[in-house]
């Protein structure tokens, strides 16, 4: 059988008969770890329980009284607002408090209606575009700001993972039907800056 006690009786004493005044002979006191399951985990364990001191595993197994905590239980009220928790480290503080939104600034209630967002987008400058696709992965926002960007002539590298225009002042010259040289704006997400340089494009890198 296995040797696992329950709590409260690890190291923990009791006795197999009872005097008429409740206590036990000190001469017929056994170790926990000596009782037969059927006593261990039976009424002998629980006496043994309920008379050890308060502790984590006396609390564990038999639980808290509301009682004793100074609640007023006489009522029915949410307890929650009065007690956040039982344990001593918890702080009040750090309890999200009950709190109501005033009605001026409930969506619905908002005068004029906000414009949906795929409208607002097209005011936005290319360095907002930016930010919002990198900040904003697998949201809509994301593919709002993906669309705006291709409809001003930017492309996203596939290769590189990086977005890239033509340079408006120079003519690329075509090497072959799916490749291009020629000079290209490219973002740095990193340095948060646009960079100008010569670049071999092939076609099937980039996305349409």
């Amino acid at each position: 059988m296995s040797s696992v006690l329950p709590p409260g009786l690890l190291g923990t004493t009791i006795t197999s008969q009872t005097a008429a005044d409740g206590s036990r002979p000190a001469n017929q006191k056994t170790l926990a770890a000596e009782m037969p399951p059927i006593s261990k985990f039976g009424l002998d364990g629980l006496a043994s329980l309920l008379k050890n001191d308060e502790n984590e595993q006396t609390a564990f197994a038999v639980g808290q009284n509301l009682q004793l905590m100074g609640l007023d239980l006489s009522e029915d009220s949410e307890i929650l607002k009065t007690l956040a928790s039982p344990w001593q480290e918890t702080s009040r503080l750090e309890v999200e408090p009950y709190f109501t939104l005033p009605d001026n600034i409930l969506q619905k209630n908002i005068v004029p209606k906000p414009e949906p967002c795929d409208t607002k987008i097209l005011s936005f400058l290319d360095e907002t575009l930016f930010y919002i696709f990198y900040t904003k992965p697998r949201d809509t926002l994301q593919e709002y700001a993906s669309r705006e960007l291709v409809a001003r002539n930017w492309r996203y590298h596939r290769d590189i993972q990086v977005w890239l225009t033509k340079d408006s002042n120079v003519e690329p010259v075509l090497i072959s039907p799916d490749v291009e040289r020629g000079v290209y704006v490219f973002f740095d997400p990193h340095n948060w800056e646009k960079i100008r340089k010569e670049f071999v494009l092939h076609y099937s890198s980039v996305q349409a």
